[in-house]
């Protein structure tokens, strides 16, 4: 971890010890300003709904890179390569550790569909070089209650900004895409069938409202929960009509992956 470049595995210090240097471009900083201002800070006057956020951006115990493409062959290989490690380390760094991408905006702006598309082209190319098996726990279907985003043999929850949100604040980035990577082993304790974790949902949801001013989006469910789809959660629709009514991946347990995808 803390490998030079920005496009590696990073603490928190080492993030803004690279900021304070010039050796971040203007994208990332601005991004990263972007991101740790949406959590630490307030909109109509009230903070970040997710408490957890707050608390690992705070106190310094969240990880992050920064990705030069949306769509390079090269920087999506070496996004990989930091996800591995990243799952390497992330129990060990501290008690919740997410791991949050920033990616260089594209050099003509997308609408709502194009990031929609961009995320899951993200999402498939990670899966056509994922050297692991898909887990034999998880679905491969993502109309599944219990399918997720797999790789390097973990499951895991995503949450992504992007710039085109205007009512939903919490979910706005005004530079580009950001995807923020959490195992579910960070949700142990704190899953849907907990008490704590049914609390802490409530004051989330309750939360997000006083944020964004409206009501918690209509997909918003839990892994496992009966007629829920985590797929549509990760980069919540502004317009029905940009996003996708069916989830874009396609996913297999065949090996190699890239091999039966692109045959197929």
């Amino acid at each position: 971890m803390n490998e030079p470049g920005i496009d590696v595995l990073m603490n928190q210090a080492t993030v803004q010890r690279r900021i304070d240097s010039g050796r971040v471009p203007d994208w990332g900083v601005e991004h990263y300003e972007s991101f740790r201002d949406g959590l630490l800070g307030e909109r109509n006057d009230a903070p970040f709904p997710c408490y957890f956020g707050i608390e690992t951006e705070r106190e310094g115990d969240g990880l992050y890179s920064f990705c030069s493409s949306m769509a390079d062959k090269d920087a999506l290989l070496a996004l990989g390569d930091t996800i591995i490690e990243y799952l390497d380390v992330y129990e060990n760094h501290a008690e919740r550790a997410p791991l949050t991408v920033f990616f260089e905006p594209p050099e003509e702006s997308l609408d709502e569909s194009g990031y929609h598309e961009a995320l899951w082209h993200i999402l498939q190319f990670l899966h056509v070089h994922d050297l692991e098996p898909w887990p034999e726990r998880i679905p491969t279907d993502p109309d599944s209650e219990r399918w997720e985003f797999c790789f390097g043999g973990e499951s895991m929850f995503l949450t992504c900004r992007a710039p085109f949100y205007e009512g939903r604040k919490n979910r706005y980035c005004p530079v580009g895409l950001e995807i923020t990577f959490q195992p579910h082993a960070l949700f142990k304790g704190v899953s849907a069938d907990t008490q704590a974790g049914q609390t802490a949902r409530k004051v989330i949801q309750e939360r997000m409202e006083d944020c964004d001013g409206v009501c918690p989006h209509a997909d918003l469910g839990d892994w496992g929960v009966e007629g829920d789809r985590e797929w549509a959660q990760y980069l919540f629709s502004e317009d029905e009509q940009k996003a996708p009514d069916e989830c874009p991946i396609r996913i297999t347990r065949e090996h190699p992956k890239s091999t039966f995808l692109i045959d197929a």
